[in-house]
C-alpha cells in the first residue's frame, strides 16, 4: 500500500522513519526479510541510520536492533540463521514462567479458604459455581518467562557500540506497551518514559496475554502494544518523518485468490476447524485497524509518504505458519525476502517517483534479478560500507567534542587566572 502526496520543495534534509508491526516470532521472522529486501534494492537506503524508529511487539525487537546498529543481515545470522553464528535458540520463547506459576500455587490454599467461607456463610446468595470462581484467581496469567527475553536483550544491548538506554541511543525510539489496568497505551522511549531500558520495554511490548504474564514497570503492569493499534505509526509522523516505511507481517488469508494462483486446496477456512477460525479473524482485525491507521495518516500528515509492506493475501505458507513457530525461520524470512522483493517490482511505477522525493533509489538491475537470495542479500558489500562512513562519522564527531572540549578548559583556565 502507497499513500501518494504531492509535497513543495523542502529546505532540509527528508527524514525517513521506520514502523514495524507486531506478530510474535514469525512477525519478527517475517519482518527481517522484508528489511533485507529493502536494504538490497534501494539504493541510499541505510536502515541502521534512520531518523525514528516505532516497534510494537515483536517489532520492537527488531527495531531495537536496527536502531543499534544492528544491520538486517546481522540480525538475520544471529537471530533466524542456523549454526554457530546464531545467537538466540527457539527455547528462549518457551521457557516456562516458573515464577508466575508459584505465586499462583501459593495463593490457591488462601483462595480455597476464602471460597468455602463465603459458601458457608451465604448459601442461598452465594452458590457454589459463584464461591468456587475465587479459585479462578490462582490461573497463571502467562505460560512462558518473558523475563528470558529481557536477560539475553539486556545482554545483546551491552556490546561495544550499543546501548540499552533510550536516553544514549543518539536517534528516537519508540517501543509501545498496553498498560493493563487502564487499557491505554504506553510509549516507552517518550519523555517521562525513557528511563526504562530497552529490553525491558520489548518485554512489555510483546507480552501476550495468556502466553506472557503482564510485566510490571514502576509499580504498574503492562501487556502487548498491539491491542490499541497494529502500528502507532504516527508516532514517527510525529517525529516529523517525510518518509515513513511500514511492515506489517499479518494480513487475512485469502482462499479463493489462493485456490485459483497458487492451487491451494482449502477454499473454506471452517473446514480447517477452530485454529483457523481464530487465525482468521485476528489478522482480520488487525489488518481493518491498521487500513483505519492509514487513512487517517493521509488525513492528518498530507505532507508525508507512507509506505507499507506485508505479505500477499493469497500466500498461504505465511497464513498456516504458526506464528509462534520458529523452526521454519530460514525458509519463511526467504518467503518474505521474495514477497518484498515481488512488491517493488509490482509498484515500481509508483515507487520510484516517492523514493526520489527522499533521494532514494530502487536498484532496478538487482530487481530484474529473478534469481537474488537472502544469500546473495548477505554478502553484499554496501551495508558494510555504510557502517563504515557511520564509524568515520562517530570519530570525527568525537575528535569535534574533544577538540571544543580542550578550546573551553583552556578558556576557563585564561579566566581564572585573569584578575579580579
Amino acid at each position: 500500500m502507497t499513500t501518494r502526496l504531492r509535497r513543495p520543495p523542502r529546505a532540509r534534509s527528508p527524514r525517513i522513519g521506520l514502523a514495524l508491526a507486531g506478530g510474535g516470532p514469525l512477525g519478527g521472522i517475517y519482518e527481517v526479510g522484508a528489511l533485507l529486501a529493502l536494504a538490497d534494492s534501494v539504493t541510499g537506503l541505510d536502515l541502521c541510520a534512520l531518523d525514528v524508529y516505532v516497534g510494537v511487539s515483536s517489532g520492537g525487537f527488531v527495531a531495537a536492533g536496527l536502531a543499534n546498529g544492528m544491520s538486517p543481515s546481522q540480525m538475520y545470522r544471529l537471530f533466524i540463521a542456523e549454526g554457530r553464528d546464531a545467537a538466540m535458540s527457539p527455547s528462549l520463547f518457551m521457557r516456562p514462567a516458573l515464577g508466575e506459576f508459584m505465586r499462583r500455587a501459593s495463593a490457591l490454599p488462601g483462595l480455597a479458604l476464602q471460597a468455602s467461607v463465603r459458601y458457608l456463610r451465604h448459601p442461598r446468595s452465594h452458590g457454589v459455581g459463584e464461591s468456587l470462581a475465587l479459585l479462578l484467581r490462582a490461573i497463571p496469567t502467562g505460560l512462558f518467562d518473558a523475563g528470558a527475553i529481557d536477560r539475553f536483550l539486556r545482554e545483546l544491548f551491552a556490546a561495544p557500540g550499543r546501548t540499552n538506554d533510550f536516553r544514549t541511543l543518539g536517534r528516537p525510539l519508540f517501543l509501545v506497551a498496553t498498560k493493563l489496568d487502564t487499557g491505554e497505551s504506553t510509549v516507552f522511549g517518550a519523555p517521562g518514559h525513557d528511563h526504562v531500558p530497552i529490553s525491558r520495554a520489548i518485554e512489555a511490548s510483546s507480552a501476550l496475554p495468556g502466553l506472557f504474564p503482564p510485566v510490571e514497570i514502576d509499580g504498574q503492569h503492562y501487556v502487548d502494544g498491539a491491542l490499541n493499534k497494529t502500528l502507532h505509526a504516527s508516532l514517527a509522523l510525529q517525529a516529523g518523518a517525510d518518509l515513513l516505511l511500514c511492515v506489517n507481517p499479518l494480513v487475512p488469508f485469502d482462499a479463493p485468490r489462493a485456490q485459483r494462483q497458487r492451487g491451494e486446496t482449502l477454499q473454506r477456512l471452517d473446514q480447517g476447524g477452530l485454529p483457523l477460525v481464530l487465525a482468521q479473524t485476528f489478522r482480520a482485525i488487525i489488518r481493518s485497524r491498521m487500513e483505519a491507521g492509514m487513512a487517517s495518516y493521509a488525513r492528518h500528515y498530507p505532507d508525508a509518504d507512507v509506505l507499507l509492506f506485508e505479505p500477499a493475501r493469497e500466500d498461504g505458507d505465511m497464513f498456516f505458519a504458526n506464528i509462534f513457530s520458529y523452526a521454519q525461520r530460514e525458509r519463511l524470512c526467504a518467503l518474505a525476502f521474495a514477497t518484498t522483493r515481488s512488491d517493488l517490482r509490482r509498484r515500481a511505477g509508483t515507487l520510484r517517483e516517492v523514493l526520489g522525493r527522499h533521494g532514494l533509489a530502487l536498484d532496478d538491475a538487482r530487481l530484474a534479478n529473478d534469481r537474488r537470495t537472502v544469500a546473495d542479500a548477505l554478502c553484499d558489500p554496501r551495508p558494510l560500507r555504510a557502517l563504515q562512513r557511520r564509524r568515520r562519522s562517530v570519530t570525527q564527531t568525537t575528535r569535534e567534542l574533544t577538540h571544543a572540549l580542550d578550546h573551553l578548559e583552556r578558556h576557563l583556565a585564561r579566566l581564572r587566572r585573569a584578575p579580579a
